[in-house]
């Protein structure tokens, strides 16, 4: 195991590659501007990035468009597209131990999350897409025997993924995986809070064998270049995961343009609710704090509003009380920590606000809260004696705060459930077989799991109901949002008998 001072050694001879990656190279703005990427633990710039706008979205939309058209990359034969993807999620694994690297030092999240969950996350995703390309089939219409219709999935063009900060190579890869195995041009537009693992993946790919111009990043702000990028009349597809709030602006930006897809995973406010009849309330209580303050609560089906009966509310809280004292913040360089950095000193403030504003509204935080000293540290908080009426059960904080909600019966529980502008995710614990299948059902989320929390992998879809948006990321599913599906009819006129 890399010890906290070999990472340290490693971040200090790290060299960071910071521009943007158009056309198979490494580039300025066109304007030379730049921004910087802050570390959130420490405050420190870590590096200049170039600062993309409308004029570096044009040109490389174009060069996106071009290959798309030459087909460059839809043309090849599905196994050499195939060999390509194998090849790229090979080499990330390979630089797995550098991604990590920036990973940590961008978004202040554990360098044990990063080496265990976020890199070997974004191998599996491409890996995954590209073992598919050669076993999606087209269909054969049933037809009248006068008549051939077949059913055929078509790449849809140039795809823009716009990705976010708290996940940033990992969700990357689930748009990059599906978006290249079905044929597409790809600009990627990360977060301007994590930009560089992104940028990093431009040598890989090209390094992999993706033609260039098929896959191209953009770092920049979401009000420049992702917005030139949503309204630009030859940019096809958006796929997005962020806020529920930019997730309408950009279908907004698409409908006043060329009315492009826009598939969004948004936001999630994920009930989690826990039954008196529950055999093992310790794994419960272990996986509810882990559900709510991995990732230091910036997940967006993060389990933030736990549902627990109030025969046994006094006895869970207190367990999860104790099994959150295993996210205490900590040196996010230092393999032993499990909470590191909210993303910037801006976010960390915004959290702090929603507690008080929580307490202001009657509920009693029983533990957590600001971590005073450098970086962007917040220590986990339950807050009891929430209504789901409080701002703090309403909207999604994006960060490490637990909302304690009481419940009487099994009907009140579905219904403050599901009394919630999102539908990402749920789950619910009872060793009650018939109670499982009756909840499950009732629960209206993309994501139900049932005596676990967020369990799943790349064979599963993911996605929401209601204002956590549409489509799906993961799965086969996911093949869908980047096609155009074209019938041909064909109809078979007799044979004349010479």
């Amino acid at each position: 195991m890399i010890t906290k001072q070999q990472w340290i050694e490693r971040k200090n001879e790290l060299v960071i590659e910071s521009r943007a990656f158009i056309n198979g190279s490494y580039q300025p703005a066109v304007d030379h501007s730049s921004f910087a990427t802050i570390n959130p633990a420490t405050g420190e710039t870590l590096a200049q990035v170039a600062r993309c706008q409308a004029a570096d979205a044009d040109a490389a939309v174009e060069l996106a468009k071009s290959a798309f058209h030459r087909g460059d990359w839809r043309h090849l034969a599905p196994a050499q597209k195939k060999t390509v993807l194998l090849q790229f999620s090979s080499l990330i694994e390979q630089h797995r131990d550098t991604l990590a690297l920036l990973e940590t030092l961008d978004t202040g999240k554990p360098i044990s999350h990063s080496l265990s969950a976020d890199i070997p996350g974004a191998v599996n995703a491409i890996r995954f897409y590209a073992e598919a390309i050669d076993k999606v089939y087209g269909e054969v219409a049933c037809t009248g025997p006068d008549v051939h219709a077949h059913i055929q999935h078509e790449p849809i063009g140039v795809v823009a993924a716009v990705v976010p900060w708290n996940f940033p190579l990992l969700l990357a890869c689930w748009k990059l995986g599906p978006a290249l195995a079905a044929g597409n041009s790809v600009i990627l537009k990360p977060s301007e809070k994590s930009p560089l693992t992104a940028i990093y993946l431009g040598q890989l790919a090209h390094q992999a064998g993706l033609p260039a111009g098929v896959f191209q990043v953009l770092p920049g702000f979401g009000h420049e270049v992702g917005d030139a990028l949503a309204r630009h009349a030859d940019v096809d597809c958006i796929t997005f995961t962020g806020s529920t709030r930019i997730a309408r602006q950009l279908m907004i930006s698409a409908g006043e343009s060329n009315m492009k897809r826009v598939w969004a995973e948004a936001g999630g406010k994920n009930a989690n609710i826990v039954f008196p009849d529950y055999k093992n309330l310790k794994k419960a209580a272990e996986q509810t704090a882990a559900g709510c303050f991995y990732n230091q609560g910036e997940v967006c089906v993060a389990a933030t509003r736990l549902l627990v009966h109030e025969s046994i509310q006094e006895q869970f809280v207190r367990m999860v009380q104790e099994a959150a004292k295993a996210f205490t913040p900590g040196d996010p360089l230092d393999p032993a920590t499990r909470m590191g950095a909210l993303i910037d000193e801006g976010h960390k403030q915004a959290v702090l606000d929603y507690v008080a504003a929580g307490e202001a509204d009657g509920a009693v935080k029983c533990c957590g809260g600001d971590v005073e000293g450098t970086g962007a540290f917040v220590a986990p908080v339950i807050l009891e004696q929430v209504s789901n009426d409080m701002t703090v059960a309403r909207e999604e904080i994006f960060g490490p705060v637990l909302c304690v909600i009481p419940f009487r019966t099994e009907e009140e529980a579905i219904a403050i459930a599901n009394d919630s502008p999102y539908g990402l995710g749920a789950a619910l614990w009872s060793s009650d077989l018939d109670r499982v299948h009756r909840v499950a059902k009732q629960l209206r989320a993309g994501s139900v799991w049932v005596n676990n929390y967020n369990e799943g992998d790349m064979t599963v879809p993911f996605g929401g109901y209601k204002q956590s948006g549409n489509g799906r990321d993961k799965s086969l599913h996911a093949l869908e949002k980047f096609t155009e599906l074209k019938t041909t009819w064909i109809c078979l006129e007799s044979s004349s008998k010479e």
